[in-house]
C-alpha cells in the first residue's frame, strides 16, 4: 500500500514537496509499500520509534504517513546558515551529538508538548548487518516525562540496499510497517512516586518493549481476523 498525499498539518511548502519527491523515488526505485500508515495518531503529539539501517532512514519513514515529522540532528550540522535553513525547512532540530544531554531532552520534550510528531531511533546508532540492536533506555526517558504514545516503525530491505559502506542505494524492494501505539500508562502514572533506582528500570522496561514491539513486525500486512 502507498500512502496518499499528505494532508498539510504546519509543514513547509518545501517539506511537503520534498516528500512528494521521496515517495515519487521511493516508489520507482525502491517498488516501496508502506503498511499500515494509519496506526500514526491522526492528532495530538507522538513518537515514530524505528529500527536503524541507514541512511535513508528519515526521509522514507517520514515520507510514508502524512503528518510532519521532526528530526533530530547534531548541532554542527547547522553551523553553516544556508545548510542550516535547508535542513530547518525539513524540520530538523539541532540537538547535541548524542542528543541525551539535558539541552537535547528540553528540546525533545519541547517538541511534544507542541503537539508534534518524532522520529527516534532507540538504538542509537545504525545497525553494521540489520539487527536489531539492544535499545537505549533514553526512549524510555522520553516516552515517560512527555506521557506521548509511541508507534513502533520497522524498515524491511533498506539496510541490504543502503546500508553502511554504500554511497548510493541499489534498487531493490522495501517496505515500511507501522504498529499499533503504545500507551505506557501504568509505567507513566508509577514514575511519579517512583525511587530513582525503579525510575532507571522503568526506562529501561519502556526500552526493551519498544524494541520488542519493532521485532515483532513483518513485512505484510496484518489480518484483524480470518476470512470465513
Amino acid at each position: 500500500m502507498n500512502p496518499g498525499p499528505p494532508v498539510p498539518e504546519g509543514g513547509s511548502t518545501f517539506y511537503w514537496n520534498c516528500s512528494r519527491l521521496v515517495r515519487t523515488f521511493a516508489t520507482a526505485y525502491f517498488q516501496w509499500q508502506v503498511m499500515h500508515p494509519e496506526r500514526v495518531p491522526a492528532t495530538g503529539p507522538f513518537i515514530l520509534a524505528a529500527n536503524h539501517v541507514s541512511y535513508g532512514d528519515p526521509p522514507l519513514i517520514g515520507a510514508a504517513i502524512s503528518r510532519v515529522v521532526c528530526y533530530l540532528a547534531r548541532q554542527s550540522l547547522f553551523n553553516n546558515p544556508r545548510f542550516a535553513r535547508l535542513i530547518r525547512s525539513l524540520n530538523a532540530v539541532p540537538v547535541d551529538r548524542d542528543g541525551g544531554g539535558p539541552g537535547g531532552l528540553r528540546t525533545v520534550l519541547g517538541l511534544l508538548n507542541e503537539g508534534r510528531g518524532l522520529l527516534l531511533f532507540p538504538e542509537g546508532t545504525r545497525s553494521e548487518d540489520g539487527r536489531l540492536l539492544e535499545g537505549r533506555s533514553g526512549i524510555g526517558l522520553v516516552v515517560l516525562r512527555s506521557g506521548t504514545p509511541v508507534v513502533p516503525v520497522r524498515t524491511f530491505g533498506l539496510g541490504e540496499l543502503w546500508g553502511r559502506g554504500r554511497t548510493f542505494p541499489r534498487p531493490g524492494r522495501v517496505v515500511i510497517k507501522f504498529g499499533h501505539p503504545l500507551r505506557f500508562e501504568r509505567q507513566h502514572a508509577e514514575l511519579a512516586t517512583a525511587s530513582r533506582l525503579r525510575t532507571k528500570e522503568l526506562f529501561d522496561e519502556v526500552a526493551v518493549e519498544v524494541m520488542d514491539s519493532i521485532a515483532r513486525l513483518e513485512p505484510c500486512r496484518d489480518i484483524a481476523q480470518w476470512p470465513k
